[in-house]
């Protein structure tokens, strides 16, 4: 519409609770007019024939002034709303934002439902219309309107359109920014179509989708801090998921060589812009393949699903950059790539004291619980990871790191494991799995002794799984990716904004 929504009054509290009341007393007349019988104010449904998208695309050139001889029956929310003596305007607001203008004229609905529009209806509600498809003078695209009902009142004033919403009322109020707000719809739509991507390559791939438990006896699969609950029923302390991982592999031991699983992860640590206690999270094992077999994946998973948001690999994000996912990646070596740039040799026998030292000259943190690995890692992070800007497979990380991932078949000291960063924050992460259950158990039994030592994020030994690991576990490549991430890398928005509802205090 070329009419601007008018601003809702000032919505100081007092404003607010006056307003309520107003709308209030609207609702009680809708329900004396409805009689006891009817039901309460509000229709249960309304006769609607087509939706105002549908009558967008079909009808969106006519000529300013042009008439039809279609009858239209549309529902949508007030969001602009302007009353003359004799003719009423609305623009009505479908849920993906397209709008349509309603004409209300005495000539078409008579006085007495002139009158009705002019009291009854306010910005926010939800009202049904019916009448013939028109192009108003100004070239807008009308109903002129022969019959109406409000389906729903808004008891509160929606909030000003004329201003942004700040983040935090966004996130808050998510369905506020929902209405108001053309890109956080379009967040919502570009996640639905992410997925289906994803869900379309792996079909492709001839992998199957699995659900695997949220509340387990024992967490695993990944180095986090759990939620702990109880459960009454079996009188227990359970996890909520910190990873599927284990529970994939699991269904690769009995046959399934291909499979993935689109879920919820629980993670009791800190959120900041690209991390959030509750998130989504896609896991992928392929039998017979490798790290590199599995990172040829992720980079098409990745790409197709920008194809499918964007219509390309390069995207434009929320602040007009553009960022390029096509072509093939870059993948380099974590021990090369920071030996380069601090201008030190690093190896996987660069002693304790030698890495510290080299912490200490640049003001690089102490890791908690310090090991050779988590020192290479943040010393990776000071020097490697700012000048990243292309999408990077980081390859080969230090074996104490990373007690799921086999050994490298040639480079002693290191595993078969990437990460992949994208627009500077790790997107992804791959291995070529460690399918021996005897190594299997070893790396347990080191990480249970951090554990004791203190380190939170320690894993656990999980007997069930090494038991089904002495079934045999084929050799595979296994990968998990942030899926609110995924939309980040794609849209350029924050992980409160990817995240529907995301938590907050």
């Amino acid at each position: 519409m070329t009419d601007t929504p008018a601003p809702t009054l000032d919505t100081s509290e007092d404003d607010v609770v006056e307003q309520k009341a107003v709308r209030m007393a609207k609702r009680e007349r809708l329900i004396a007019e409805r009689g006891d019988a009817a039901g309460g104010a509000y229709p249960v449904t309304v006769p609607v024939t087509d939706t105002i998208p549908a009558l967008r695309e079909r009808f969106g050139d006519l000529e300013a002034g042009a008439e039809t001889d279609v009858t239209a029956a549309v529902a949508g929310r007030v969001v602009f709303s302007r009353n003359t003596g004799k003719l009423c305007f609305a623009a009505l607001q479908s849920g993906d934002g397209s709008r349509i203008q309603a004409m209300v004229s005495l000539a078409s609905v008579g006085d007495e439902s002139l009158q009705r529009w002019k009291e009854l209806v306010d910005l926010g509600d939800h009202v049904y219309v019916r009448g013939q498809v028109i192009s108003s003078r100004r070239g807008e695209l009308s109903i002129m309107v022969d019959d109406w009902a409000i389906a729903s009142k808004a008891l509160l004033p929606l909030p000003n359109l004329y201003s942004e919403l700040s983040e935090e009322s966004r996130v808050r109020s998510r369905y506020l920014d929902l209405i108001v707000r053309d890109q956080a719809r379009q967040t919502v739509r570009a996640r639905a179509k992410v997925n289906a991507s994803l869900r379309q390559t792996f079909t492709a791939h001839d992998f199957i989708e699995v659900e695997t438990p949220m509340l387990q006896i024992q967490h695993g699969g990944a180095a986090a801090r759990p939620f702990v609950t109880h459960s009454n029923a079996f009188d227990a302390e359970l996890y909520l998921r910190i990873a599927p991982e284990l529970y994939l592999k699991r269904a690769a031991v009995g046959g399934i060589d291909r499979v993935f699983e689109i879920n919820r992860n629980f993670r009791n640590e800190g959120a900041d812009s690209t991390h959030s206690p509750e998130f989504a999270m896609l896991e992928a094992y392929q039998a017979y393949s490798d790290y590199n077999g599995i990172a040829d994946l992720t980079q098409e998973l990745v790409q197709n699903a920008a194809v499918a948001v964007a219509g390309s690999t390069t995207v434009t994000w929320a602040d007009g950059t553009e960022y390029d996912l096509g072509g093939q990646w870059d993948r380099i070596s974590m021990y090369g790539s920071l030996s380069a740039a601090a201008g030190v040799d690093i190896t996987p026998q660069s002693s304790l004291a030698d890495l510290e030292a080299l912490a200490a000259a640049n003001g690089v943190d102490e890791p908690s619980h310090p090991t050779h690995g988590k020192w290479v890692e943040e010393l990776w992070e000071h020097f490697v990871k700012p000048g990243l800007s292309r999408p990077t497979f980081v390859m080969d990380f230090p074996v104490d790191t990373s007690p799921l991932v086999r050994d490298h078949r040639s480079i002693a000291g290191v595993v078969e494991k990437w990460d992949l960063y994208v627009r500077g924050f790790e997107l992804a992460t791959g291995y070529s799995e460690l399918v021996d259950p005897v190594i299997q158990r070893e790396r347990f039994v080191a990480q249970a002794k951090l554990a004791a030592a203190g380190d939170d994020e320690a894993m656990r030994i999980d007997e069930e799984f090494l038991r089904a690991m002495e079934h045999g576990m084929p050799p595979m490549g296994g990968m998990g990716m942030g899926i609110d991430r995924l939309l980040m890398a794609i849209t350029g928005l924050g992980i409160r904004e990817t995240i529907l509802f995301p938590l907050v205090k």
